[in-house]
């Protein structure tokens, strides 16, 4: 994904990725090809679709907390609900490892909202910066 990462649109409101749908990624193409990889050595979660690097959710780790700090979906794949799916996964895979996120990523917020059901992984001490559920 860093070779790309000039190319990729950071996502501020789930408007930008979603087009009014309902945050639940449903619409994603290629349901079985979609595949998200943890980049340790960069801090970014990568979602990809038939092997094309699609999205990336950018993050840093705090003991046994992750911060989810910025979504960024590649034009061609925006509208599409990658970042949705990306964000959900991720939080999927958190609760799965046994750790809790801080969603810092206004769309992040925006999933995490509209998705009580992932509730559980949010940090109860930080489960979000204080700007990201006001769209900044």
């Amino acid at each position: 994904m860093a070779a790309n990462a000039e190319d990729m649109i950071t996502l501020t409101s789930a408007r930008q990725d979603l087009g009014g749908s309902d945050l639940s990624g449903a619409t994603a193409p290629d349901v079985e090809d979609f595949v998200i990889t943890d980049n340790s050595a960069l801090g970014i979660y990568e979602a990809a679709i038939t092997g094309r690097t699609a999205a990336g959710l950018v993050y840093s780790k705090v003991g046994n907390r992750v911060v989810l700090l910025a979504t960024s979906v590649l034009p061609e794949f925006r509208g599409k609900g990658v970042a949705a799916r990306l964000i959900g996964g991720v939080l999927d895979e958190l609760r799965m490892q046994g750790k809790t996120a801080t969603v810092t990523c206004p769309f992040g917020a925006a999933f995490v909202n509209a998705h009580p059901e992932y509730a559980d992984v949010l940090d109860p001490a930080f489960p979000r910066s204080h700007t990201a559920g006001h769209g900044h």
